[in-house]
């Protein structure tokens, strides 16, 4: 697949178009790039992690020594460590693996981070089955259904590393209580610097005008671009929404997807309570008259072996699949589309 890269076009704030190449890098260093830069101005920034070998993490640890705490395996006193810093008015970002800085923390995140809405990022890096052969103890396939329920959370799965640096400089504006979900491996890039300008809106769409969209974020968006350019090469028209902000979801993606007939959500998370279910959730209370289909990982653990996209052809994920069902959703809002006219 050919790489992509998208800026700002026709005047909308949420549509972007296809432009371009561009190199790939680890979100996760460039997220602790930018707050070290931060960091080297602002002594009031303090990283900690419980977990090393990022070469982003260790050019931090090097740098600013004074304002770098390594927790060791112990993802829940970092959590309670982090908020006491952070009511000493220190802006502080904590850095684990996704599965143990969530759901081992579920506590620690509602009573000591959400009650007390304490200006913490909590970055989860190997979302998904990122972290794929490592079996079930180590993938992340429920914590967004657990994290959107922690009340006064925020919550982010950029798909690349622009929308990576621009959530970053984001956190570092406006310091909040955030969970930044990172993939473990280097994606594709598909935006330029342009993706700041929609941050505050949470979303952005790839295309304009079709029946129905595909919804995703992370790894998969990058699965529902290559859909829609299968399916646009068999004339069908599919549109493509990054919902980067999962929580909250606000009026704005409601009234953008409002304007399809169905939506498509696709995700590396078990259904129940995930992304699909907030965005059904989202387009019920807005009474929307369409449909919204999730595709998902089905409801087990996973302990075959084979690598990511293996477990994610096998489990209905797969390119093919995935067009299957969007192809059918098109033609039949399609069909609906000639019987009413």
């Amino acid at each position: 697949m050919r790489s992509r890269r998208f800026e700002p076009s026709s005047g909308r704030s949420d549509i972007l178009e296809r432009k371009g190449t561009i190199l790939t890098q680890y979100q996760r260093d460039v997220f602790i790039n930018e707050i070290r830069i931060a960091a080297a101005q602002d002594s009031s920034i303090c990283f900690i992690s419980a977990d090393f070998g990022a070469p982003a993490l260790d050019a931090y640890r090097a740098e600013l020594p004074r304002q770098f705490l390594h927790a060791g395996i112990s993802e829940q006193g970092m959590i309670d460590l982090a908020a006491g810093l952070a009511l000493s008015g220190r802006k502080i970002y904590v850095y684990a693996m996704a599965p143990f800085i969530t759901l081992r923390c579920m506590e620690q995140l509602k009573c000591t981070l959400g009650i007390m809405r304490l200006p913490v990022t909590v970055l989860a890096v190997g979302v998904g089955l990122g972290y794929a052969d490592s079996g079930p103890t180590h993938y992340a396939t429920e914590d967004l259904a657990c994290m959107r329920v922690l009340v006064n959370a925020e919550i982010f799965s950029p798909a690349d590393v622009e929308a990576t640096r621009a959530i970053a400089r984001y956190t570092l504006q406006q310091p909040a209580f955030r969970v930044v979900r990172l993939d473990r491996h280097p994606l594709q890039e598909i935006y330029d610097a342009g993706i700041a300008t929609i941050i505050p809106a949470g979303f952005c769409r790839f295309g304009e005008g079709a029946r129905v969209c595909i919804a995703s974020c992370g790894y998969l968006l990058h699965r529902a671009l290559q859909v829609q350019e299968r399916l646009v090469a068999e004339r069908i028209k599919v549109d493509v929404v990054d919902v980067f902000r999962n929580k909250p979801l606000g009026a704005s993606l409601a009234e953008a997807l409002s304007t399809y007939k169905a939506v498509v959500t696709v995700e590396e998370q078990c259904l129940a309570g995930g992304f699909g279910s907030a965005v059904l959730e989202l387009m019920a209370e807005h009474e929307w008259t369409g449909r919204v289909i999730r595709l998902g990982l089905p409801e087990r653990n996973f302990f075959e072996n084979g690598g990511r996209d293996f477990l994610l052809e096998a489990f209905g994920l797969g390119e093919k699949a995935i067009a299957a069902t969007v192809r059918k959703a098109a033609q039949s809002s399609a069909g609906l589309a000639a019987a009413r006219a």
